[in-house]
């Protein structure tokens, strides 16, 4: 069935090192042979890359998520006023308690998204991960909030150690000194709380689905060949990895999780999995699911517009993504544009 809607898309920001989820989702979608709508591209900088890439029909900006859902709601009203929305992907951490707040108000609009409710997205929170472990029966590495930066010289952890952000970002450190530095850019940055994890040595897999009233549906899986400095994956390849396979269906059971996710597990030296974080949207690498032929933006499409769960094929090991920066041209005109007027219409 073709889809033929105008579906708007966030993550917008295309920085090398950390690149936003949202133009990988454009791809899947512009790429798919089963879509046939309007891409509109939102974001929150002028200088997001992907609000100017020719594969959008138009874009806007939206408020930061700190000005609130009722900003959001008034913006995203004033784009569907104009784009006739159907359907909205948040690709960003930060922005999804004011998507979830806002969600009943868009569908009475006939906008539809696939969203976790407030308590599955709170119970995935970094600081609450061990609980959630703990209370499903899988493993994940042993976290403290730290809200003293002397923590790091107390000797009570020894070194190595992860020092992580509550959003996003997370620097392996080892010694005080590397720690205390991470942990005050990181709350100047994200706030707080701050954390820090025990470091496991090992080999980084994640996991990419959707999670659905049927459950886990479309995993695809691939292991991390060339990493960026925030350890992002700058190149991966697509593995079949059944015991992480299961990892994430007993945590899409265990939350009654409903829409993307991200699960981001460590092989252990000894063979035991670890989940490191739980992201609660598509990851940057998502347009690895349309190279192996599980296209999970368009599948979330498909579920919103009432299809039955698709049977896919099974998964393709041994596919490779490289990822890499280029040039876009862009008249000072539509960058004026997008920085006066909050739009940029095709």
């Amino acid at each position: 069935m073709k889809i033929a809607w105008n579906v708007a898309i966030t993550g917008m920001n295309a920085r090398p090192e950390n690149p936003g989820p949202g133009y990988a989702v454009s791809r899947c979608l512009r790429q798919a042979s089963g879509f046939r709508g309007r891409l509109v591209g939102l974001g929150y900088d002028v200088l997001d890359a992907g609000l100017y890439h020719n594969g959008m029909d138009s874009s806007y900006l939206l408020p930061y998520p700190a000005a609130g859902s009722e900003a959001l709601l008034e913006r995203l009203l004033e784009v569907h006023e104009r784009e006739h929305l159907d359907a909205v992907i948040p690709c960003l951490d930060a922005e999804l308690p004011c998507f979830i707040a806002i969600q009943g108000e868009l569908e009475r609009r006939g906008i539809r998204m696939m969203l976790p409710g407030s308590r599955q997205l709170q119970a995935r929170n970094k600081d609450r991960l061990p609980d959630l472990c703990r209370r499903i029966g899988i493993h994940t590495p042993e976290t403290r909030t730290v809200a003293d930066p002397g923590f790091f010289r107390s000797g009570a952890w020894s070194y190595p150690l992860v020092v992580k952000g509550a959003f996003y970002d997370a620097v392996i450190c080892h010694d005080a000194y590397q720690a205390e530095e991470a942990y005050h850019r990181l709350a100047a940055q994200w706030g707080y709380p701050v954390l820090v994890q025990r470091f496991h040595e090992g080999q980084e897999i994640n996991l990419t689905g959707l999670g659905t009233e049927h459950g886990l549906l479309g995993a695809v899986m691939m292991s991390k060949r060339a990493l960026t400095d925030k350890g992002k994956a700058w190149a991966g390849v697509s593995v079949v990895d059944e015991q992480l396979e299961r990892l994430a269906a007993t945590l899409i059971e265990g939350l009654g999780w409903r829409g993307p996710f991200e699960a981001e597990v460590l092989r252990a030296k000894d063979g035991q999995l670890y989940l490191i974080e739980m992201n609660p949207r598509f990851p940057a690498w998502i347009y690895l699911s349309h190279g192996v032929g599980r296209n999970l933006p368009l599948t979330l499409l498909e579920m919103l517009q009432g299809e039955p769960p698709p049977t896919f094929s099974p998964l393709r090991p041994g596919v490779m993504f490289v990822r890499y920066a280029e040039e876009l041209i862009v008249e000072m005109k539509a960058f004026e544009n997008l920085m006066m007027s909050g739009a940029l219409i095709a």
